[in-house]
């Protein structure tokens, strides 16, 4: 018999390596078992098909994955848990080497990986992938024209002793900022939502739950039963829309005056997505890591997405940007008024080209809320970006998704014609059916247009970045804005988020305080003369940090950002520039990445190349620690290493550091000590 071309819909292209295709038809019966190996042996799925489908997952022969069911129905009929039988089998091994169009953590990504499609007979089909690091699935279907998609069945099913990382949500409509709480498995019942990626810690092994190729669908979030699994929920199609400020719905959340960007969804259709009958759905990932550490370097959540669809992609150059929207434009020392006007964002411009920054934002204020085609009389946009221009620097836009929509060609068509090099899409607060194809509209336009696109209040990457890599970054994130507010972005939670939300994809969390204090998370009451302090406060226009200064400093080497924002005023940078300097000098993209150490919610230590030069980058929770720094990385022949440390005195005045210039080699191996919410920073350059 023959199998279906649609199986191979969009399985990645073309291999440019070895390609082994194992064609089996074999006519099984239903209640035979089926199982797939990665490519080291470790790691194996086992399907079976009985009255339903189910898979389970062993590594190193423990199970880690119990029996969990899947299913995707479709027209109220097609359905794999009803008695589902086998047609045919079909296997294949791939061993190639990608090169990111944009180089998040490597100049080459290996991509090997054993595959598996079991076709059934209603015109589905389950496509297993084992990777040495990971595996996955995802449907396929091969029906005529339009289908409506009811709803489909994701499920995790672990040990009862389990536990998990979970960011809880309040509700589907969300930014998807969450702290990442560790809990049982058995305390997460069906009323506790979470967006997703999730980490559970299963039997010694840490298991990464998240998706990639989410188009035409919508995004997957997760609930549990009270007792031992985690199941998929996704949000069904939006039928009915309102605009108004969310503080006046119950259980729904928002930011800012309502009419520009607050949509909250009042009513859902019975079905998740109206689609193509012949398609391939998003990838269910399931990343898997011995060491916490091994989750930094997981790039599945690239390697399964669709590939690049974009022929010039010179145009589309990562850097760093300077910020202005953290710091409340607060310039100090200038002979003008500070704020949203031309004299501010002339000044921003000029500090961006002294110090090698490639871009500045015009965050809020640059045209009339409700109007991306009006302009505003205290800012001569057309005049920041042709000084801009003159001095090689790029200014991207933002705008509220909601304007940008109602009107979408010509807003689109005014940025572009103004000179602006991006766009920054903030408050989407959704990932339905609807809201994700306006993502996919905005990358295409975008790229149509040259324009790079940083999404902000946004759900978390799953594989438009591969697909259109003008894509550059996105938040997703509970980042450093939360200090403004809340005391939520704590030393703990910056050295938890590398291991999740980054595993999903790059994370706009716009580092570099120069405003450092200590929290209550790192304050505890010792003997005065031991000098620990607690002068962390909530301030939303003179916003600080609740690390230290090289916390801060170290962020720009080991959180993942091909845009990169400063955060803070240009005149704190300016006044602190020896710190400034250097992480100017820290690149955004990367020829390879090296895991120094690391442990979820503890402290993260990586080391990261560029060219010749390396970067290394260390961060502490409240405690601090030693860490042993091994430099066989480094290539031969002598290299200076310049370091940042906490200073002496940095459990009391976080922003007391230190430097120190050395020269090292390979054969070098040391001890980078951090104090409490603190760093350890570094830049090794060949002699």
């Amino acid at each position: 018999m023959k199998i279906s071309p649609h199986l191979w819909y969009n399985l990645n292209g073309a291999c440019t390596g070895l390609v082994m295709l194992l064609a089996s038809a074999l006519a099984l019966a239903s209640n035979d078992e089926l199982q797939l190996l990665s490519p080291d042996g470790t790691i194996k799925i086992e399907v079976n098909v009985n009255k339903a489908v189910t898979y389970s997952v062993s590594v190193d022969d423990k199970p880690v994955l119990r029996p969990s069911k899947l299913s995707l129905q479709i027209d109220r009929k097609l359905d794999l848990q009803r008695n589902p039988k086998v047609v045919g089998v079909q296997h294949r091994s791939v061993d190639q080497m990608l090169e990111p169009e944009v180089r998040v953590k490597s100049a080459v990504i290996r991509d090997h990986f054993n595959e598996m499609t079991v076709a059934f007979d209603n015109q589905y089909s389950v496509v297993f992938r084992a990777y040495d690091n990971g595996v996955a699935y995802r449907f396929v279907t091969a029906l005529p024209g339009q289908v409506t998609v009811n709803s489909e069945l994701v499920e995790f099913v672990f040990s009862p002793d389990s536990h998990v990382y979970f960011a809880e949500e309040e509700g589907f409509y969300s930014h998807n900022e969450r702290s990442y709480i560790y809990q049982s498995i058995a305390d997460i019942g069906k009323k506790k939502l979470a967006s997703t990626p999730a980490l559970v810690d299963a039997a010694g092994i840490k298991l990464l739950i998240t998706e990639t190729d989410l188009r035409d669908y919508a995004g997957l979030w997760l609930v549990g039963n009270g007792k031992d699994r985690l199941l998929g929920t996704l949000p069904a199609f939006p039928l009915l829309k309102e605009t108004r400020d969310p503080n006046t719905l119950e259980r729904i959340e928002g930011d800012g005056p309502g009419p520009d960007r607050n949509e909250p969804v009042m009513k859902r259709a019975d079905y998740l997505a109206k689609t193509d009958g012949s398609r391939s759905y998003p990838w269910r990932i399931l990343g898997i890591a011995r060491q916490d550490g091994d989750l930094i370097t997981n790039q599945l959540s690239y390697q399964l997405a669709s590939p690049n669809r974009l022929q010039d992609l010179s145009w589309i150059k990562p850097g760093k940007v300077a910020w202005d929207w953290w710091n409340a434009n607060n310039l100090f020392g200038v002979d003008f008024a500070a704020g949203v006007n031309t004299e501010t964002y002339m000044y921003y411009i000029d500090f961006a080209a002294e110090y090698g920054l490639e871009y500045v934002i015009l965050d809020e204020g640059w045209y009339p809320l409700n109007d991306l085609l009006g302009s505003v009389p205290h800012m001569d946009v057309p005049a920041l970006i042709a000084h801009a221009k003159s001095k090689g620097v790029g200014i991207i836009l933002w705008a509220s998704w909601k304007t940008l929509r109602d009107q979408f060609d010509a807003a689109m068509d005014r940025i572009a014609e103004l000179g602006a090099v991006g766009i920054k899409p903030d408050f989407f607060q959704r990932d339905d059916q609807e809201m994700v194809n306006f993502y996919w509209q905005i990358a295409e336009e975008s790229a149509e247009r040259k324009l790079l696109v940083d999404f902000h209040g946004a759900y978390k990457p799953a594989g438009l970045r591969r697909t259109y890599p003008n894509v550059i970054t996105r938040e997703g994130v509970k980042g450093l804005e939360w200090n403004k507010w809340s005391y939520d972005s704590t030393p703990e939670h910056n050295t938890t988020l590398p291991f999740i939300r980054m595993a999903a994809g790059p994370m706009d969390y716009t580092p570099g305080a120069m405003r450092n204090a200590h929290g209550p998370q790192s304050y505890v009451p010792v003997d005065p003369n031991a000098g620990d302090t607690q002068d962390f406060n909530i301030r939303f226009e003179r916003p600080m940090s609740q690390t230290t200064r090289v916390h801060q400093m170290a962020m720009l080497t080991v959180f993942e950002s091909p845009l990169q924002m400063l955060a803070d005023t240009p005149t704190n940078y300016r006044r602190e520039n020896e710190c400034t300097r250097f992480m100017a000098s820290v690149p955004t993209v990367w020829d390879e990445t090296r895991v120094l150490g690391g442990s979820v919610g503890d402290y993260i230590a990586v080391a990261r190349r560029s060219g010749e030069q390396w970067f290394i980058g260390a961060m502490t929770d409240e405690n601090g620690r030693d860490l042993d720094i091994d430099l066989s990385f480094l290539g031969n022949g002598d290299y200076q290493m310049v370091v940042f440390q906490d200073g002496f005195n940095s459990n009391r005045w976080a922003e007391d550091y230190s430097t120190v210039t050395r020269t090292v080699t390979r054969a070098d191996k040391f001890s980078a000590s951090l104090h409490k919410a603190g760093g350890w920073t570094a830049r090794l350059t060949p002699k």
